[in-house]
């Protein structure tokens, strides 16, 4: 076949499933566990790879190179919306959301990160950046945490990493919750934001009941305080939380129509976007897109040297979630993954595309 020197096609796709223990046994509001487990997926076209990788089940990883790797193979990795389009329709019939959604995730980043190897340049030069850093705000504060490790964990956050902001999960034992957000005051004092995040584990009520009370500890920002996928909830506990106290939700948000439901409801003061669930660097994008037109803050979700140069490029992106296990995952299985600074993260502009490079053979005793 001839080829123009414009023409980039994809040549090779490869995905594998790694299970990594956790530091310490976590749990939030509705679920507990003891490992995560990265899928990670390496598109390669023109004799350049790019690399991309999502959180979940070792099943997206089969989905990939069982479906979606031959709509891909023989593409023009230019034509990343046009491609991104394809992947969707050939997952009409099996459903977008869930491990499709994740799947065209990490294959999306992984075809945004071969474009811009292919330019030699910054995958947030080629986006667009309006910023040169992301703030950051530490997650953990997990509810198998003792009051010691929730000490520890937000003090080195705002006190050594300079994060403005700290959260904790919420909601496995709601009676508890209010004692365990003052030990987190306490840790962090008053010139840091807290934040809430309950993964809808709570009923209506109980959440006013309990922003109340986290707002006497001047908690700011309530997450997921019922589940996502009660917009009626959401909205109607947006009215009548604290005055100071944000609603945020968006992380299960695998399509637009998802994101958009969210904002068009009046559900969310802050819409949250997971570039790893919503469909990669493309479909964070239009999120923020979608926050352009109803003049709504972005929030990034989880996965820090994965969103690092999309969030740079989203211009009402407000900060990025520094959450403990994905941060100490990148940092051991990832070249050039980033490191909190000043309470923020940049990208490292002396290297291509999106900065990451996977150390295989680190990785490969995790593999599934």
């Amino acid at each position: 076949m001839h080829l123009t020197k414009r023409e980039a096609p994809v040549e090779a796709i490869r995905a594998r499933a790694y299970t990594i223990p956790t530091d310490r046994p976590e749990a939030d509001g509705t679920f507990a566990w003891q490992s995560t487990t990265l899928v990670v997926v390496e598109v390669t076209a023109a004799g350049k790879t790019g690399i991309g990788y999502t959180y979940n089940d070792a099943a997206t990883a089969a989905l990939i190179e069982s479906t979606l790797a031959s709509t891909l193979v023989g593409e023009d990795a230019w034509n990343v919306d046009a491609v991104w389009i394809r992947m969707q329709q050939r997952v009409r019939n099996i459903g977008r959301s869930g491990i499709a959604a994740c799947a065209i995730s990490a294959l999306d980043c992984a075809l945004w990160d071969v474009k811009a190897r292919l330019l030699d340049m910054p995958l947030a030069r080629l986006l667009g950046a309006v910023r040169t850093a992301v703030p950051l705000y530490g997650s953990g504060g997990f509810t198998t945490y003792t009051d010691d490790q929730i000490r520890d964990q937000l003090a080195a956050w705002v006190h050594e990493d300079g994060c403005r902001w700290v959260k904790i999960k919420v909601g496995t034992q709601p009676s508890r919750d209010p004692h365990r957000v003052s030990v987190a005051r306490d840790a962090i004092g008053e010139g840091a934001g807290l934040f809430v995040d309950a993964n809808g584990a709570l009923n209506r009520k109980q959440a006013l009941f309990y922003a109340e009370r986290f707002a006497q500890y001047g908690a700011e920002w309530f997450e997921e305080p019922v589940s996502s996928d009660d917009i009626g909830g959401l909205a109607s506990l947006r009215d009548a939380l604290p005055a100071h106290m944000e609603l945020a939700a968006g992380e299960y948000s695998y399509t637009l129509d998802d994101s958009f439901r969210l904002l068009a409801n009046q559900a969310v003061d802050v819409l949250q976007a997971d570039v790893t669930r919503c469909g990669g660097i493309t479909g964070f994008l239009r999120a923020a897109t979608l926050c352009d037109a109803f003049h709504m803050p972005l929030s990034a979700h989880c996965a820090p040297a994965l969103h690092l140069h999309v969030a740079c490029a989203a211009p009402r992106l407000r900060h990025q979630e520094w959450f403990h296990d994905h941060v100490r995952i990148e940092s051991m299985l990832f070249d050039g993954a980033p490191r909190a600074r000043d309470g923020a993260i940049s990208p490292d502009w002396s290297r291509p595309g999106c900065g990451l490079d996977f150390k295989h053979a680190d990785a490969h005793r995790y593999a599934d």
